[in-house]
């Protein structure tokens, strides 16, 4: 179930600020038709931090109808107090999701031990496969390699979104604990990390280029690097375009500009930056 390419998904908005509820629906039926493996929801990349629990509801709700068993759907359920998370993760379950993606917790800085703890209570109160999620750049909180295996012995803990961008984690994971599900989380080195034991990716990109996503990591785990190659120089402007601003800024803007989605984004974040609109609307013509 989890493996290939996995899109992290914007949560489209109108300009006020209100979820734009008809771009989302046909949004996520033009990815699954795209041949998305997996359907990320309430993730960083989804503005999951500013989202009220009704609308979070609503969102998971509405992927998994459109979805209708086709593709696999992840419900981010992370937060930096436990007690949070794991209620979360048990509304997760309610609602219907077929796994969990559980950020570290942010700004409160915990210790190794703390994490696995942390992980460990969040385990304890779902039956759903969790995905661990390192983001050391936006929460403060590296969840190192030798913890990742020391909660791979978890049960339903079977996979981890490494964001670091680091290849080397991925090879040594993947050494120490073979039988665990490794996703890049860093689009820019996914195909290598895939071609290092990564299974696949939890894709920022995917949004705007579901199929050149999908094409690129079935080639990764085909071991077909000349492909890969050639796959990545034609998608490295989409990744360095999307990093342009913080995500989602830019790759929201840019499915605005190809007419996906309404332009509204929510405070704290701000719509793109004027002095990148030129860099993005080259990398459009690229994809339409």
């Amino acid at each position: 179930m989890l493996s290939g390419s996995m899109t992290a998904l914007v949560t489209p908005m109108h300009p006020d600020g209100s979820l734009d509820k008809s771009a989302f629906e046909h949004f996520v039926a033009w990815q699954i038709d795209q041949g998305t493996d997996a359907l990320i929801v309430l993730g960083t990349t989804g503005e999951s931090v500013t989202l009220t629990s009704d609308e979070k509801q609503w969102l998971v709700e509405a992927t998994l109808r459109i979805s209708d068993g086709r593709c696999p759907v992840v419900v981010g359920a992370g937060s930096n107090a436990t007690a949070k998370s794991v209620s979360l993760a048990k509304q997760a379950e309610a609602w219907g999701a077929d796994a969990l993606l559980v950020v570290t917790p942010y700004y409160n800085r915990p210790t190794q031990a703390g994490l696995v703890a942390h992980y460990r209570a969040i385990a304890d109160a779902t039956s759903l496969p969790i995905i661990l999620y390192n983001v050391p750049t936006r929460t403060g909180c590296d969840l190192l390699p030798e913890t990742v295996v020391e909660l791979s012995s978890v049960p339903n803990i079977v996979a981890l979104k490494e964001a670091t961008g680091d290849i080397s984690r991925v090879s040594q994971i993947h050494k120490e604990a073979p039988n665990f599900i490794i996703l890049s989380g860093d689009d820019s080195t996914a195909a290598e990390s895939v071609l290092q034991g990564a299974k696949g990716v939890i894709s920022v990109a995917g949004n705007a280029a579901p199929g050149l996503m999908k094409e690129l990591i079935s080639a990764a785990l085909a071991g077909d690097r000349s492909l890969v190659e050639s796959l990545t120089h034609r998608l490295t402007p989409l990744f360095e375009a999307s990093a342009l601003s913080p995500n989602p800024i830019p790759i929201k803007w840019l499915l605005h500009q190809m007419g996906f989605i309404s332009p509204g984004i929510r405070l704290p974040l701000m719509p793109l930056e004027s002095e990148h609109h030129a860099s993005v609307l080259a990398v459009m013509a690229e994809l339409v």
